[in-house]
């Protein structure tokens, strides 16, 4: 039902940082939906182990490993993905990266090495894998930005300007490639649980105090983001180009709740 409601079979996807947490949830999302899927990232053992689990549930998948913010690197991987698998017709950037800092204490280096990866691999990927899709007239690009890409987060370094890039990076992408008919859309996650964030999970109530923040009451899983880029990429979602879409269980809402009101408030 998921396959031919979704028409995703036989298509090819490539999912960027899919080793782990949304990005291995999208590529599981895209096999089950009957796609072929190149998972790409720079763990090389992370992204072959979750092409074999793939593979082993009958699925055709593949894991190559790329440094996203290498020319080069995304050069072989296309050509990789190519010669085994065919066009592309959806592709997911995905690779994220963080280091923490404040504005006057992070280095350049390392405010350069994100957003190399944060916004000038998603550059790289998007235009190396559209090549196939603008010459068959269709496909689908799925940037993953982040919630902190609409409110900064501080002491996080680049990440938060980087992921504003991207917003702006995916309109343009819709706007330049949108008549040859590729679309391109963003997806703004919320706090979801992934690898990165579970050690912050052992601390006793601090699940609940994230939690409470959001009108769902619940800190997102990597399924809650796959679900809607699944959509995005897939045919069903035709006449969506240029959207950006919050998927934070309705934390960017929450502003007013948080304001003190004596009796009012639910937070």
């Amino acid at each position: 039902m998921t396959e031919h409601w979704l028409g995703l079979a036989r298509k090819v996807g490539v999912v960027t940082g899919a080793a782990s947490g949304i990005g291995a949830a999208v590529a599981k999302g895209l096999a089950e939906a009957g796609a072929a899927v190149a998972l790409l990232d720079r763990d090389a053992e992370g992204c072959a182990q979750r092409a074999a689990e793939l593979t082993a549930l009958g699925h055709v998948a593949i894991g190559i490993a790329c440094d996203t913010a290498s020319e080069a690197s995304v050069a072989e991987a296309a050509a990789r993905v190519q010669s085994t698998l065919g066009d592309c017709y959806a592709l997911v950037n995905n690779a994220g990266y963080l280091r923490a800092g404040t504005l006057d204490e992070v280095s350049l280096d390392e405010w350069n090495a994100v957003l190399a990866v944060n916004l000038t691999g998603y550059l790289l990927c998007a235009r190396t894998f559209a090549r196939p899709m603008r010459a068959a007239g269709q496909g689908s690009i799925v940037n993953v930005a982040s919630i902190s890409a609409r409110f900064p987060q501080a002491r996080s370094g680049a990440y938060s300007a980087s992921k504003s890039g991207v917003l702006l990076l995916s309109r343009q992408m819709a706007v330049e490639w949108g008549p040859e008919g590729v679309r391109s859309n963003a997806i703004c996650p919320g706090m979801i649980r992934t690898a990165l964030s579970a050690r912050f999970y052992e601390e006793p109530g601090f699940e609940q105090k994230r939690a409470a923040v959001t009108a769902s009451r619940r800190v997102g899983e990597p399924q809650d983001i796959a679900d809607v880029a699944l959509f995005l990429a897939s045919p069903r979602s035709a006449y969506v180009n240029g959207a950006e879409v919050m998927v934070d269980g309705g934390m960017s809402s929450m502003l007013m709740d948080m304001v003190p009101r004596p009796g009012f408030n639910q937070s």
